[in-house]
């Protein structure tokens, strides 16, 4: 079973606004309502995809009680914890103001209610994945990692500069940042696939072990386990929306490995997922992953099966 596991989940509240003026009273063109947050975006293309998986973390009040309802109608599975204080935030994102949003700050999460995702987290073992992205309260990673070191639970983290630096020594089987975050760690600019290569390989030394590094525009790289290296251009399609490009390259890419335990394939699968997603309105689905899929290799659905 695949598990993720989003700390501060949010019903996200997509709105255009054409013309829309300061100080006045504004109103929408279009509008949408989703669960969101980034193990939620994993869980939601992992679904579209045929891949059950189990949705983790923390929800709280009216809004977080919506969220689990529209995951459950969507078929992720509800492993959410309910604390009793405040409520899930609401993101408002304008799509047609340049991509501006506005974010809610989410419930507190206390101990007990720490304790109580670490116990669900305990019972995971030998064949199960877990996905961990996004922003975290202070060591919560690393004592999970530490928690299931040894258990044959393969893990991918998507998180940023000091986050992902710490559960390095516990060798999560995928890290995936981009190349500007690559390049934060390590103080230099990355601009093209042939630059991050050495970094990558640096983080590979320090524990990961695959490491999967994202470049919008110019495409993919991923230093794997085997020794090999792989990169892409990106492929050829309009961006139409960024937000969940990166989880959908995650959940791409397990989900590739999982089929056939092959990097290439897993590898290919991540570039079809990521920018089939940042090609659409809402995160991919299989139909438009497949698409892409079959313009980075040349290969139809069958023959991707093979």
């Amino acid at each position: 079973m695949i598990y993720t596991v989003t700390f501060n989940p949010s019903l996200d509240y997509i709105v255009s606004v054409e013309n829309f003026q300061l100080g006045l009273t504004n109103r929408t063109s279009s509008e949408m309502l989703l669960p969101g947050g980034k193990g939620i975006n994993v869980s939601t293309v992992l679904m579209n995809l045929g891949i059950e998986s189990t949705a983790l973390g923390f929800t709280a009040g009216f809004t977080g009680d919506e969220i689990i309802r529209r995951l459950e109608e969507m078929g992720v599975r509800n492993g959410f914890i309910q604390v009793g204080e405040g409520f899930s935030r609401i993101n408002l994102k304008l799509k047609s103001i340049d991509g501006t949003e506005i974010n809610g700050c989410g419930p507190d999460i206390d101990a007990k209610a720490l304790e109580q995702l670490m116990e669900k987290i305990d019972r995971l073992g030998d064949g199960d994945v877990l996905v961990l992205a996004g922003s975290i309260p202070d060591d919560a990673y690393q004592k999970i990692m530490a928690m299931l070191d040894g258990r044959g639970v393969r893990i991918a983290v998507d998180a940023t500069r000091d986050l992902l630096m710490k559960v390095l020594p516990y060798h999560p089987f995928l890290i995936k940042p981009n190349n500007h975050e690559l390049g934060e760690i390590f103080g230099v600019e990355l601009k093209d696939r042939q630059s991050v290569i050495p970094y990558g390989k640096k983080l590979q030394k320090m524990g990961a072990v695959n490491v999967l590094i994202s470049m919008a525009g110019e495409g993919a790289v991923l230093i794997a386990e085997n020794g090999a290296v792989y990169e892409e251009p990106a492929p050829k399609g309009k961006l139409i929306n960024g937000v969940g490009a990166g989880d959908s390259m995650v959940a791409g890419f397990m989900a590739g490995y999982m089929e056939k335990q092959d990097y290439e394939y897993a590898f290919h699968m991540g570039i079809a997922a990521g920018s089939a997603s940042a090609f659409s309105e809402n995160l991919a689905t299989r139909e438009e992953i497949e698409a892409v899929y079959q313009q980075i290799t040349g290969k139809d659905q069958e023959e991707r099966k093979k």
